[in-house]
């Protein structure tokens, strides 16, 4: 599995990674939506990970411009805006799914299988 992991604090890139570990996957990183999109065109992921409040361009907006360049792309949005609001707005713009910040290793590791199953 090619793995995408965006967010804009390097502390929780790297538990991301921790928690999925390399073994069978490969996994690349962004600090924010621009970078994202430029590792995006060069590793084409099978699944992104994506954090919503970040500088220079927000996840919401990456996850449009992501799923533009391949539809097919699964992307799980983590994120600590707890709202509903927040979530609905994420699937309306092409989310696969929503996960809480704090989360479990466990569920990390559920939503993450999900996607690469579904």
């Amino acid at each position: 599995m090619r793995l995408l992991i965006v967010d804009d604090s390097n502390i929780i890139r790297r538990h991301i990674q921790r928690e999925i570990g390399e073994g069978n996957h490969e996994i690349r990183m962004a600090a924010d939506g621009v970078e994202a999109l430029k590792v995006f065109d060069e590793f084409h992921p099978e699944i992104v990970t994506m954090d919503i409040t970040m500088p220079n361009m927000d996840g919401l907006s990456c996850v449009e411009a992501i799923l533009r360049r391949n539809a097919d792309t699964r992307i799980l949005v983590i994120s600590a805006l707890a709202d509903r609001g927040t979530a609905v707005e994420a699937v309306k713009r092409g989310a696969t799914g929503f996960l809480l910040k704090p989360f479990t290793s466990e569920t990390l590791a559920t939503e993450i299988s999900e996607l690469f199953i579904d």
